[in-house]
């Protein structure tokens, strides 16, 4: 709808309307922070070893020598295994006999076994994780990083549905259900009595945490007017992110149980519940439904808010683009029908991709960095903030291409660079670490507003949604690459850091669209590879037809 933005200039750009719902539905995105990463916390692995049972009889020097050292894959030091012990049976019969280790028995003769007793876990971090009360660990070790994988399945889903069921049901009721569905389902997380059963939550949690994020993206972005959108979808909703983020491992550090720790995360999502008061459905999505009244209604409530007079019927020069759209309807097919648009997606997809993969795997592997597991959570939530205002800087100023490719390539060489640090330097590694996580986080928000501006209107939202469900394969992906620690701690930076940079250099293919106008159809797409010459844009005998309709509403 060209003409929404005039019917609608008579409110301005900041008055109380848009102030209330720009921080009501940031708000709203604060419990997203906390909910995607929780797991960070609540699937930690802490340090491990073999149950030897109270009541078998062994002498103190035998019940002390019964888990072997292993050597570390990784720092090469001498380690108590996590995963086996010396045979109970065979420690017995030398400890009757009077036999020590290592004076009479050579402890590398005697046979081992796996913990068939379980696990007894260091509590002194943390008094409970879902590893340490069903055991996922050694040979049921691949079920944590499927734990997170499951996660963001749920959310892989919820970006697939969400889109259409707000297209069909609207943005507000679609916002506070998934808020709704997000609460209620943690809550049930708490009382699991399984690792599947918190599997299976987790994926409907996941499904309930993306759709409404998107859900309040799309009501701001259509309700806010041009420049205060920008601003709302740039650095708005991340920061916010970046604030519920930041209050995780505050939780988490007085919190130390998993179950008490879940609980009061739901706490935040049951305070957004009254906003429904107070937020309003978009009058664009009302009005594309033909539901004129309830989107005037909201109209002269926004201008009491803002104390100025709506004219008498605001919406009137819509009318005649209210009527059924006789234009060419698009679909996802047509992102791979033409070579140039099919270059751009398929760049994008991957771009999209690899940027989600070095973030969440970034943000995961927070816990297994050396010192304390909650402040380098915080610190990995705090480099978020001049992240995201970096962004806003660059996005408004700078070449999108040129930002795109350095904020990716220097990400990727400050990865690569990790695995050149000796041991012993290990603030030096963690420093570098964030850097990344700086560059990607950047990165990941330009990349989001950049799309936007390179696919016309036609395709736009269709386009947004490919790219959000590519990154979500990025997302299952990346707790594997945590997982490969277990090889190597150098092995997923590594990868992390050549991809990264990889994409980085084929970003620059990518169309700059800095100080060009938005295409409205195909046709006005820029040419893949991408040059900053500007093209002129060629009106089709279709435009002309859609224009000259517009034009006779906007007389009527």
């Amino acid at each position: 709808m060209t003409d929404y933005e005039a019917c609608t200039a008579f409110l301005g750009e900041w008055g109380r309307f848009q102030r209330q719902v720009f921080f009501l539905l940031c708000l709203s995105i604060v419990p997203n922070g906390f909910t995607g990463l929780s797991i960070v916390f609540l699937a930690d692995t802490p340090p491990h070893r073999c149950v030897v049972p109270a009541h078998v009889n062994l002498s103190d020097a035998w019940r002390n020598v019964s888990i072997p050292l292993e050597r570390d894959a990784n720092s090469g030091a001498l380690e108590p295994s996590s995963c086996s012990r010396y045979k109970v049976d065979e420690l017995r019969r030398f400890s009757d006999g009077g036999l020590l280790p290592g004076v009479d028995v050579n402890l590398s003769a005697v046979p081992q076994e796996a913990c068939v007793d379980g696990w007894e876990y260091d509590r002194s971090v943390y008094a409970s994780t879902i590893v340490s009360e069903w055991d996922l660990v050694c040979e049921d070790s691949w079920k944590n990083p499927l734990t997170s994988s499951l996660f963001f399945c749920g959310v892989l889903t919820g970006s697939f549905l969400s889109g259409q069921l707000s297209d069909s049901y609207g943005r507000k009721i679609v916002l506070f259900i998934t808020i709704a569905v997000q609460t209620v389902f943690t809550f049930i997380q708490v009382f699991s009595p399984s690792w599947a059963v918190f599997c299976a939550l987790h994926f409907i949690v996941g499904m309930g945490q993306i759709s409404n994020y998107v859900a309040a993206f799309v009501l701001g972005t259509e309700i806010l007017g041009p420049q205060v959108r920008t601003i709302f979808s740039t650095a708005g909703v991340t920061l916010f992110f970046a604030v519920g983020y930041m209050l995780l491992p505050l939780l988490a550090f007085f919190i130390r149980g998993w179950r008490m720790l879940l609980l009061s995360l739901t706490l935040p999502c049951v305070l957004c519940m009254p906003l429904w008061w107070f937020v309003p459905e978009s009058p664009r999505w009302l009005l594309s439904q033909g539901r004129v009244q309830e989107a005037e209604a909201i109209m002269r409530d926004a201008a009491k808010k803002n104390k100025v007079n709506p004219p008498p019927a605001i919406f009137s020069p819509l009318r005649k683009e209210l009527q059924p759209d006789r234009r060419t309807t698009y679909n996802i097919c047509d992102l791979l029908r033409s070579p140039n648009i099919r270059w751009i997606s398929v760049t994008l997809w991957l771009v999209w991709n690899t940027i989600t993969i070095a973030y969440f795997a970034l943000s995961l592997n927070t816990a297994n960095l050396h010192g304390n597991a909650y402040f380098n959570c915080f610190l990995s939530a705090v480099v978020e903030i001049p992240a995201y205002m970096l962004s806003w800087v660059m996005f408004r100023w700078c070449s999108r291409r040129l930002s795109l490719f350095s904020t990716l390539f220097i990400g990727g060489m400050f990865l690569l660079f990790i695995h050149l640090i000796p041991a012993h330097l290990i603030s030096l590694a963690i420093t570098l670490e964030m850097i990344g996580k700086f560059a990607v986080t950047t990165a990941f928000s330009i990349v989001y507003a950049y799309t936007a501006e390179v696919y016309p209107t036609v395709l736009r939202n269709t386009a947004l949604g490919t790219c959000s469900m590519a990154s979500r394969i990025g997302s299952i992906i990346a707790p594997y690459f945590i997982y490969l620690r277990k090889y190597s701690i150098s092995l997923p930076y590594i990868l992390m850091g050549c991809l990264t940079a990889l994409l980085g250099l084929l970003s620059l293919l990518l169309p700059e669209t800095f100080g060009m106008p938005l295409p409205e159809t195909i046709g006005h797409m820029q040419l893949f590879p991408g040059c900053c010459r500007k093209r002129s844009y060629k009106v089709t005998h279709e435009e002309e037809e859609n224009t000259a309709d517009r034009k006779s509403s906007v007389d009527s």
